[in-house]
């Protein structure tokens, strides 16, 4: 197996790369999913409801206020990392046990750095774009402020320390057909490296 991330700030692109990439028969996770999963959980969000009360209306859990709450205290932030942070690492682990045998799989992680999850892979993938682009995307995407955007965009690793420790960066802000170019033009160093 070439274990391979996908990593980005918000509005960047990973999730369009991942895509192309499901298109073309690659077998991608995504950590995002599985952190929605959790706020599926009843016994995760007992968890949420014991640290953070007040993202609760009448026992109805609030994604959008727990949000705001942690990207206006980044104390708030580093309390709900702790508790979703080593679920997260867990199930990695578990794929890669599951996976051995599966040529290149793909994980679209944004928080990969921050979590110091580098060291599982054998490539990284930068989803690039230039920061304008980004902010119009996020904001439009998530119907969010450009205030709100950037309390987001600045909890993450700036994007100028992530160009120096990858291995691969695509441009997302190109058209459809020159970043499945870009793509192709990856997978294929990939499996000439292994």
């Amino acid at each position: 197996m070439i274990f391979t991330a996908i990593t980005g700030s918000i509005g960047c692109g990973k999730t369009t790369i991942a895509n192309i990439l499901r298109d073309q028969g690659y077998l991608v996770y995504d950590i995002d999913k599985w952190v929605k999963y959790l706020y599926y959980d009843k016994k995760f969000l007992s968890i949420i409801k014991k640290f953070f009360p007040e993202t609760f209306e009448s026992d109805i859990f609030n994604k959008r206020k727990l949000r705001t709450v942690v990207f206006n205290n980044n104390s708030k932030l580093k309390e709900l990392e702790n508790l979703i942070h080593p679920f997260l690492e867990k199930k990695l682990r578990h794929i890669i046990r599951t996976n051995k045998n599966s040529g290149i799989v793909f994980v679209d992680v944004a928080l990969l750095y921050e979590m110091n999850w580098d060291k599982y892979f054998n490539y990284v993938i930068l989803a690039d774009v230039d920061e304008q682009t980004q902010k119009e995307r996020v904001m439009k995407r998530d119907n969010i402020t450009a205030e709100e955007f950037y309390k987001i965009n600045n909890v993450q690793m700036p994007m100028d320390e992530k160009r120096k420790k990858v291995d691969f960066i695509i441009n997302t802000g190109v058209n459809i057909n020159k970043l499945k170019r870009e793509i192709f033009c990856v997978i294929e160093s990939i499996n000439n490296n292994g």
